[in-house]
């Protein structure tokens, strides 16, 4: 017990705390003005309250570490050791949700953890809104995807980072499918197109279309996420004193511990996450998401989550109903222990609202502007002062009984910026801007002016500002800098970020001197004011599409539109390599032997990487379109390429795939190509177009087989197609065709993984060759996934996630 609470000493330095509050220099004697020693007072005070509440969350985390141990010894009596640290249910204090499903509780009017319930409003004038908003019907198309029939078309749909469905619905009834047992064939159909599919000659005697499938016995448990969101949002980046991290990406908020390389996450949204806040207790946490449209076209309203970081169980949701489009700011108040929540929805008024989050009561509202709001915080000692900043406005509004009174912010003399970007406060209770023109202000205590200027303290955007605890200003911008200042705003050093990095989007404080920084281009990085960062974290920043898992070895390979391909090590998540390519990638493919990848590329060219070295060993290029597959045949001799100009293009591979020359193509298909896959013997190949055809070819000679029976009992290597008899059956009800993405059967050929348009993971039992077969299905992308894939050894499953740029790796339990 004694180790769990010297850990967190080192997180706080307790010693300079006590000092602090022993000191007499604010004595009745001092010169200090009676304003500023009742300010200097309040601030001791909060001090000490937040040591005992650190002294709280010390003892929360010792109780889930013992848990946590106890667990992982009995989990190694029966099966062995795990890497993954497993869920843990500690006592909680208040009424909880389990990691996202609300526990009924007496008297609750808590939504349904999807948002699609709408909460009823209590008997109180204060929770009835009084904001009459502005149609939002001419943005709202933003957090829908658009329908995939154009993008489809594609294959780069133009999801939306701000819903996990595509909003499809198919109004007409789809037809069953049909099976004909003299031919020996299922014929289903997508959109009223047949689809015919020959099963093997061995089973069409015993085959029963209306028998039901099981589910598989295995599940998936998700292990680890790879990537941060620093692109588009701010102030989303904490230090726990669990030592944790705590950050979000997609629709799942990671904690990671960066010493003990250990994640845990907390799954309770159904959509993406835009913003978060700690509560004083270093405990609680609130996210907030945006709308979005399940799987059957339901809307899932925006919503605030309440939850514990030591048990992730919700404690409370709030507001499904009432934001409009998302949430963009949340912070708890810090004066009054954390017991109000504001909150600002991305409606065309920007709504700001007050809440007693633990009685769910909604206290204020108020229309904050009808432009962009980047920003917003409680005052440190005054819990009735919200300040917000966004385009063209800094505002402080007053907390007056249940009304939010506005006051601007007067730039006077100073040139008013075209941005106010960041917020924080003073020791002794001023507001620090930072803004677009690179300066910052600071404004005078209870007052709406300005005391103090600095001007041109970065070159361009200041995106972030930090207090430290020793009273240290820390600013970060788009310059790439990271600028501390003394009390009296005198700088003291700079560190430059790498260009690679990006610019500094949000800081947080770390353990010790260590210093956390989010930048844009989704890099996590940790290091000191003094020294260099070093990432521990990091991410594409654009739409994913590649996806390829080394033959042998625990790697896999992830590239897409921000023309980064990274190859990355999946026992200890850490990345291998990145490579920039001059086009986006669209596609990714192993030689057998795992000595070289091939990439496609979205113009017609591709190229082929080592492995180890990442060093080029040649390029390509047919045809002007983008490259969907990429796949070597098993025995290493031939790389087949499927064209969205409806070809699929083969060359001969000698030199363990270091040459190349082209055999030809193959040419019958009506539409572009999606899916490949070889035979065991590398013979034969199987093609999947955007207008539903199954064809077979004999690759050596580029030449289509038409024989049902040459084709119906071939046995093949992998199965990414998404039609053909061994999968029809995870094609839900309805569907038009375009829903699944992608397929992967695992290595034993005993289960199958889909992606689908719904930002959702399905895991069926395989073959899947019934009828509206069952799944397993499992959340945490907010977009189309992209792609699936089983690692070499079936230990793991990798996702990827179309625009929430995210990277996941399940476990098979």
């Amino acid at each position: 017990m004694e180790d769990g609470f010297s850990s967190y000493s080192s997180l706080y330095d307790t010693s300079s705390l006590l000092q602090f509050c022993n000191d007499d220099s604010a004595s009745a004697a001092s010169s200090m003005e009676v304003t500023d020693r009742i300010a200097s007072l309040e601030q001791r005070v909060q001090m000490q309250e937040d040591e005992i509440q650190l002294l709280k969350s010390a003892l929360a985390d010792v109780v889930r570490r013992l848990n946590l141990s106890e667990e992982q010894q009995a989990l190694s009596s029966r099966r062995g050791p795990t890497k993954a640290r497993p869920m843990i249910a500690t006592l909680p204090l208040r009424p909880s949700v389990n990691n996202g499903t609300v526990l009924p509780k007496k008297g609750s009017n808590l939504p349904s953890p999807s948002g699609s319930g709408s909460r009823k409003d209590n008997n109180t004038s204060t929770n009835k809104s009084t904001v009459r908003r502005a149609n939002s019907n001419e943005h709202v198309g933003t957090l829908t995807r658009k329908d995939s029939g154009e993008s489809k078309g594609n294959r780069t749909r133009a999801g939306s980072t701000g819903s996990n469905s595509s909003g499809k619905r198919s109004d007409s009834k789809q037809r069953d499918p049909v099976f004909n047992a003299e031919e020996g064939y299922v014929k289903m159909f997508l959109k009223g197109r047949p689809v015919t599919m020959f099963m093997p000659k061995d089973q069409v005697d015993d085959y029963c279309l209306e028998a039901r499938a099981e589910l598989p016995s295995n599940k998936l448990k998700l292990a680890w996420v790879y990537g941060y969101r620093g692109r588009d949002c701010r102030s989303n980046l904490y230090l726990l004193p669990t030592g944790e991290t705590v950050y979000f990406i997609a629709s799942v908020v990671v904690l990671f511990n960066v010493d003990e390389q250990l994640q845990r996450h907390y799954t309770g949204h159904t959509d993406d996450i835009k913003c978060l806040a700690v509560h004083p207790d270093k405990i609680t946490i609130a996210t907030g998401q945006v709308a979005g449209t399940s799987y059957d076209g339901r809307q899932l309203a925006p919503h605030v989550r309440v939850w514990d970081s030591v048990s992730l169980n919700t404690l409370h949701v709030l507001g499904a109903g009432y934001f409009d489009r998302g949430l963009v700011c949340l912070a708890f108040s810090k004066s009054n222990g954390g017991n109000t929540l504001c909150a600002v929805d991305d409606s065309n008024d920007h709504v700001l609202s007050v809440w007693d989050w633990q009685r769910e009561d909604r206290l204020a509202e108020v229309k904050s502007s009808n432009e962009s709001v980047f920003a917003a915080d409680f005052h440190p000692t005054d819990s009735n002062v919200v300040v917000t900043c966004g385009k063209s406005h800094l505002y402080f509004w007053s907390l007056e009984k249940s009304t939010l009174v506005k006051k601007q912010g007067l730039f006077e003399k100073q040139e008013k910026p075209k941005f106010v970007l960041c917020v924080t406060f003073a020791e002794n209770g001023d507001t620090i801007t930072g803004d677009s023109s690179g300066n910052i202000l600071v404004w005078g205590k209870g007052t709406n002016r300005i005391s103090q200027v600095i001007q041109g303290a970065h070159e361009g955007s200041i995106f972030a500002l930090s207090m430290l605890r020793n009273g240290t200003l820390v600013s970060g911008g788009k310059d790439r800098r990271l600028i501390s200042w003394d009390s009296s705003y005198t700088q003291i050093q700079t560190v430059e970020v790498p260009e690679s990095y990006g610019p500094i989007r949000t800081i947080a404080e770390g353990r010790g001197e260590s210093v956390l920084i989010g930048t844009t281009k989704n890099f996590v990085l940790q290091g000191t004011l003094e020294g260099e960062f070093v990432p521990i974290t990091q991410g594409h920043t654009d739409e994913l599409w590649g996806l390829a898992v080394h033959p042998c070895k625990p790697q896999f390979l992830t590239c897409g539109f921000d023309r980064q391909v990274c190859l990355w090590e999946s026992t200890y998540h850490q990345i291998i390599w990145t490579k920039v390519l001059d086009d986006t990638a669209q596609s990714a493919g192993f030689h057998p032997t795992g000595s070289v990848v091939a990439i496609g590329t979205q113009t017609g060219r591709w190229l082929v990487l080592d492995t180890d070295s990442k060093d080029l060993v040649t390029v390509h290029t047919d045809g002007n379109e983008q490259l969907s597959v990429m796949s070597f045949g098993p025995d290493g001799n031939f790389l087949a390429i499927g064209s969205h100009d409806n070809y699929i293009y083969i060359y001969a591979v000698s030199e363990n795939g270091r040459k190349y020359s082209r055999v030809g193509k193959c040419a019958g298909h009506s539409s572009f190509i999606t899916h490949l896959d070889w035979s065991v013997d590398s013979q034969y190949l199987v093609s999947n177009s955007g207008d539903y055809e199954i064809l077979y070819w004999i690759p050596s000679v580029c030449k289509q087989v038409v024989s049902v029976e040459t084709t119906r009992d071939i046995e093949w290597l992998s199965h990414t197609c998404t039609l053909g008899f061994h999968v029809f059956g995870m094609w839900p009800d309805g569907s038009d065709g375009t829903d699944i993405n992608a397929a992967s059967r695992s290595n034993d050929k005993t289960l199958l993984v889909t992606g689908d348009d719904f930002g959702k993971v399905h895991l069926f039992s395989y073959p899947c060759t019934q009828f509206r077969a069952p799944s397993h299905v499992y959340g945490g992308h907010s977009s189309h996934v992209t792609n699936v894939s089983f690692l070499s050894d079936d230990s793991f499953v990798v996702s990827i996630g179309g625009k929430d740029m995210s990277v996941m790796q399940w476990r098979i339990a």
